[in-house]
């Protein structure tokens, strides 16, 4: 479980991996395909939305993934959720990434404060962490 500057709280996984330990979470956002969502998505017993986002790619419809990152965070104020893709790290860190903007954290130093505070090889790619930026200028 990962808590932002802002002190809202979120828990990021891979949906290959066991679930952590602790409460089931209120509401969840996966990350991933149609292939993804049919292999994993049946053990999701809680509300929950996804977002199609190919591994190490970006969302295929970065409007709608940035509504629902929003959407998320304004979730964690008042309920326990999580964001998960397969591995965890790639396009789960890019969210975090994304979270942690919305927490108060300078656009710049999203990456490495994710990287420090939720997974050391958080947002993979040269083309996730340009979105992280996009996501930053598409607030205001």
């Amino acid at each position: 479980m990962v808590e932002f500057p802002d002190g809202t709280h979120v828990q990021g996984r891979g949906l290959g991996r066991p679930r952590p330990d602790g409460p089931e979470p209120d509401f969840g956002l996966y990350l991933g395909t149609s292939r993804l969502r049919r292999k994993h998505g049946g053990g999701i017993a809680w509300p929950h939305e996804w977002v199609t986002w190919p591994d190490f790619l970006l969302p295929a419809h970065p409007e709608d993934a940035r509504k629902k990152i929003k959407a998320l965070h304004e979730r964690a104020k008042t309920e326990t959720v999580e964001v998960a893709c397969y591995g965890g790290a790639g396009r789960t860190g890019t969210v975090m990434a994304c979270l942690a903007i919305l927490s108060g954290v300078p656009a710049d130093q999203a990456v490495a404060w994710t990287r420090e505070h939720y997974h050391e090889r958080a947002v993979e790619t040269p083309w996730q962490r340009g979105w992280v930026k996009s996501f930053a200028k598409r607030l205001d």
